[in-house]
Formats: structure tokens, C-alpha cells, sequence
């Protein structure tokens, strides 16, 4: 075989595999956030496939049984690839030290990979380069191997505060579910614990979702709890204590508010989901005045107190949903999750008092 044949194989063989093991090294081990060419590549490609299965005349439940296996496919594909190209990059490597066929130098590029033992060079050269060949394909099989418990060991801390939160607003959870149940049971104080668990909960979402961006689209246990939807109602049960409920304005709450916004701006970026910044009460929001008086008149029929002034609550809550309205959003289209439709307000089922004896010695007090 020609020289420059073998020239221009060498540094093919030699550029493809710096390609496998830095996809390989920066989507697994990598602790920040890394922009891997082709790993979107990959994740745009099978998700297209499960975009075009679980199309939109489908029920949710069906869409959401489909998505629920994208990213364990989109991580099986990762392995798959690497492992597909690291066995043309050195079959191009045994081209390149004297094997004559290509047929011949891929199967010894084979066999080299997955330690088959079938087939090896001669000479020194190709059977150090099966060595090195051997080496890398236990090496990244021992990634993807490696990655799997730190995966889900984040996915299980992310969904115990998802499954938690259904204690505090109900099935589906909302905003105004997270304050009726916590005046139900004269707790609305209480709800400092629930800000300051979250808070740390979107702290760790915001690293451990770009670090390990898989995790974005590992879809919550029940169909109807996503992770996406918790956040929404966690900020928004929040942006509406510190807007309209009739007490002092929670620390706790606005911090819970930031931390959340930050994380998802951090995951924005990444997806390239674009967001207003910076913004101010003026900012326009998806969720309309109707729907915000709306959710006002039902606290009331729940007895919590709330503030006279309609107008400068409804421009508070304004203030604060706007640092994160346009990224749930687009999250919502992106991940596929249930948007909390706000209009629900008005026909659901009250939530009344935990405690009557309590009730009737107010009574007759």
C-alpha cells in the first residue's frame, strides 16, 4: 500500500480516536459544564426518532411512557458510537503499520477492541496497537459502567423531593394547593421549611443537571409529577406568599425564588433557551391577570389572609415570575411535561381544615 495512503490513515486513525476519548472524557468524567459536539449531535438525532414516536396526537400518557426511555437510549448510543468509531479509527491505525486489506485490518481492529482474541497483528507495532486498542475499549465500557450509579444516585435525590412535595400540594401538585394545605393546617409559617428544602434542591439541580446533562431528561416516576412541573409550583407558591399573602414577606421564600431562577438559567443557557435579562414588573408573563385574580379569590375562599391592594400584589408577582416565566416555559416544550393550568383554580375542590375541634374552639372563643 502507498505511503501517503498510509500517512493519511495514521493521522485519521489518530484524530478519530482523540474525538471518541474526549466525547467519552468530557461527558462522563468531566465535573462542569461541557458543550460535546458530538454528544448533542447524538441526543438531536434520537430525539428526533422519540419526537417522531411520540407525536403530539398521542395522550400524554402514552408520549410520556415513549419519552421515559430516550435517555437510556441516547446513553446506550453514546457507547455504541464510541465504540463503532474506535474500531474504524484503529483499523485505520493497522492500515497505517502494513496490514494490506482493509477487511483484514478490521477484523484484527475487532477483535483488538472487544478482546476477542480472534484475530492480531505481527510485528511489533500492530500488537502494541492492539494492546492500546484493548485498553481503550474496556475503558470506556468502565465509564459508562462508572457513570450509571453517580447518575442515578442524582436522580433518586432530585425525585425525593418531587414525591415529597404531593404531601404539601396535593395530586396534581399546585401553587395554590402548596397554601391551602399549609392553612389547612394552620402551618402557612411553616412553609419556610418547605422554601429552604427547595431552595438547596434547585442549588444541587443546577449542578448536577449540567454537569450530568442526561439527567435533564430522565422523566419523574408518575406521568403527572414532573420534575419541571414541581419547580414551577414551588416558585410560583412562593412568588404568590410573597406577593398577595396578607403576612411579612418570607426571607426564606425570595432566596428559595433566586436559587431557583439561577439554576434554571444555568440549564437556559446550556440548551441555548433564550430568557429576558435583565427584568423588571414590566416584563410580560404567561400567566394572565384573570388567571392570578383567579387563584386570589380561591385563597380567600380557603381563609388566607390576603393583602387589599389587588394591584401592587399582582405587580410584586409579576416582579418575581418573571426571572424564570420564559425558561419553564420553554421547558415545558422541551422535556415534554404538563403545564399547571392555572384556570383549574375555579373548579377544583376546595381544601378545608385538618383539625374541626380546633375550628369549633375558635368558634367559640
Amino acid at each position: 500500500m502507498a505511503v501517503w495512503i498510509r500517512i493519511i490513515a495514521a493521522l485519521a486513525g489518530f484524530v478519530l480516536v482523540l474525538t471518541v476519548l474526549d466525547a467519552a472524557i468530557r461527558t462522563f468524567l468531566l465535573p462542569r459544564v461541557a458543550d460535546v459536539r458530538l454528544s448533542r449531535v447524538v441526543a438531536k438525532v434520537v430525539g428526533w426518532l422519540f419526537q417522531t414516536l411520540a407525536n403530539a396526537k398521542r395522550s400524554y400518557a402514552v408520549r410520556d411512557r415513549i419519552l421515559s426511555l430516550y435517555a437510556s437510549i441516547v446513553l446506550l448510543t453514546y457507547q455504541m458510537l464510541w465504540l463503532v468509531l474506535s474500531v474504524l479509527a484503529f483499523t485505520l491505525g493497522f492500515i497505517a503499520l502494513g496490514v494490506t486489506t482493509f477487511i483484514r485490518a478490521f477484523e484484527i481492529s475487532g477483535s483488538s477492541l472487544l478482546t476477542l482474541g480472534t484475530a492480531s497483528g505481527t510485528g511489533a507495532g500492530q500488537i502494541a496497537l492492539g494492546y492500546v486498542e484493548a485498553a481503550v475499549g474496556l475503558t470506556l465500557l468502565a465509564l459508562l459502567i462508572a457513570f450509571i450509579p453517580t447518575l442515578y444516585s442524582a436522580f433518586q435525590r432530585r425525585e425525593i423531593s418531587v414525591s415529597r412535595l404531593s404531601v404539601r400540594a396535593g395530586v396534581p401538585a399546585t401553587p395554590w394547593g402548596i397554601l391551602e394545605i399549609a392553612e389547612s393546617v394552620k402551618s402557612l409559617d411553616g412553609l419556610e421549611e418547605l422554601w429552604r428544602e427547595w431552595e438547596q434542591w434547585f442549588i444541587e439541580v443546577g449542578e448536577t443537571h449540567t454537569t450530568l446533562t442526561i439527567l435533564n431528561y430522565y422523566r419523574s416516576p408518575t406521568p403527572d409529577q414532573t420534575w419541571i412541573t414541581s419547580a414551577a409550583t414551588v416558585l410560583d407558591a412562593a412568588a404568590l406568599f410573597n406577593s398577595a399573602v396578607d403576612q411579612t414577606p418570607s426571607a426564606m421564600a425570595g432566596l428559595c425564588i433566586r436559587s431557583g431562577w439561577l439554576a434554571l438559567r444555568r440549564l437556559a443557557d446550556y440548551f441555548r433557551v433564550p430568557y429576558p435579562n435583565p427584568v423588571s414588573r414590566s416584563t410580560p408573563i404567561s400567566i394572565s391577570r384573570a388567571e392570578f385574580d383567579g387563584v386570589l379569590a380561591r385563597l380567600e375562599q380557603s381563609g388566607i389572609p390576603l393583602v387589599a391592594d389587588r394591584e401592587a400584589a399582582w405587580c410584586d408577582f409579576v416582579g418575581w415570575r418573571a426571572n424564570y416565566d420564559a425558561i419553564i416555559e420553554a421547558f415545558f416544550e422541551l422535556f415534554t411535561c404538563p403545564r399547571t393550568d392555572w384556570n383549574l383554580a375555579a373548579v377544583q375542590p376546595l381544601v378545608g381544615p385538618s383539625n374541626e375541634r380546633g375550628k369549633q374552639q375558635d368558634e367559640s372563643r
